[in-house]
């Protein structure tokens, strides 16, 4: 069932639109001294993308790295996005490394429809350029959030901070005052923490009023957070609060907490993205650990493919392969029905995502 189902992709990035060395993007880590295809991703490359690119699968690394020159970056993305089955594309246009596809772009190669996921703290850092006081660059954050072209808002405050956020905006006088210091440095990323929590509630009210939902990174990603402050768990106080939808993204090794959060939380949804290619062939045991408990119709498919089309690929593959890996087995054990495992399938890997953005009213 699930091999045949058109995807919504709710969480992705653009890819490079140039040739590059992939061993220098299939790790977190910065810098990184271990060979990167001696993991489960490396694994995955060499299992699920060889064989769309025309070589036999686990063929050996050096193989598959002089097949991609070879191609080059723009036939190897063709091959690869457009062998993932995906309607729609949600692309977070806040992390640009180097020369990449827009949402347009990335759907002209792939094919389907671009849609913006536009992160939050770049609206504000752009807004403070030219803010010429404290009173309106608050002013302006607001008004740019209203018209920002988005299907959803995102914040990385994961990163900038930690997600311990209050359950109420911080008060005007506050916020009035953490701008003016942030005013008095040009060009500076937002950091502030109370500024930080005035701007994630500012994009939870105006998502509210347009109806978007606002994601978080939380969980795995680079050396530049500090994993225990990226636990969803810590979003308790807000997402009691939220006046918005609230989804969170990746969430390993805390898939179980966000699971529970959307167990208890109407306005949680709860997205494994960034995980399921790193985890590889593991894929179905993680996702199998957040329906434990995470209602169905809360778990939302995403690739948070980045830079290389590889990601955006595997994730495809990789979450059809779990679903259907969950699904039969289910079957097996007579657990659910045929109908009710075509629900599941229809839902995790497009349907909750297009009921959640509104997609198609």
């Amino acid at each position: 069932m699930a091999d045949v189902v058109p995807l919504v992709d709710q969480h992705c990035h653009g890819v490079a639109t140039a040739d590059l060395d992939p061993r220098e993007w299939l790790s977190e880590a910065k810098n990184a001294r271990r060979h990167p295809f001696r993991s489960l991703l490396g694994l995955a490359v060499r299992r699920w993308c060889a064989p769309v690119l025309g070589i036999p699968a686990l063929a050996p690394a050096e193989e598959y790295l002089w097949r991609r020159a070879e191609l080059g970056w723009l036939e190897v993305s063709k091959q690869l996005l457009s062998s993932a089955g995906v309607r729609h594309w949600f692309v977070d246009t806040g992390y640009v490394p180097g020369p990449m596809t827009s949402p347009a772009g990335l759907a002209e190669i792939g094919g389907g429809t671009g849609h913006e996921v536009v992160r939050i703290e770049a609206v504000a850092e752009a807004v403070q350029k030219i803010a010429p006081s404290p009173e309106a660059l608050l002013d302006k954050i607001g008004a740019a959030l209203h018209v920002a072209p988005a299907i959803a808002f995102k914040s990385i405050v994961g990163y900038r901070y930690g997600l311990a956020l209050p359950a109420a905006q911080p008060d005007r006088a506050e916020a009035l005052r953490a701008a003016a210091a942030w005013l008095r440095v040009k060009d500076a990323d937002l950091t502030d923490p109370v500024l930080l929590a005035w701007v994630v509630h500012e994009a939870a009210r105006v998502g509210a009023e347009r109806g978007l939902p606002l994601q978080f990174h939380t969980g795995f990603g680079d050396s530049d957070l500090r994993l225990s402050a990226v636990d969803p768990v810590l979003l308790t106080d807000f997402v009691r609060a939220a006046p918005c939808q609230v989804v969170l993204l990746h969430c390993y090794p805390f898939h179980r907490n966000a699971a529970y959060l959307a167990h208890v939380f109407d306005n949680v949804s709860v997205d494994l993205g960034l995980t399921i290619p790193f985890v590889g062939v593991r894929s179905a045991a993680v996702l199998a650990e957040v329906l434990e408990i995470a209602p169905f119709d809360s778990v939302l498919y995403s690739s948070d493919g980045s830079v290389l089309p590889e990601l955006h690929y595997l994730g495809a593959t990789l979450w059809r392969r779990a679903v259907n890996t969950l699904t039969d087995s289910w079957l097996a054990e007579e657990a659910l029905t045929t109908a009710d495992a075509e629900r599941l399938a229809l839902g995790i890997l497009g349907g909750n995502a297009m009921r959640l953005h509104r997609l198609g009213q």
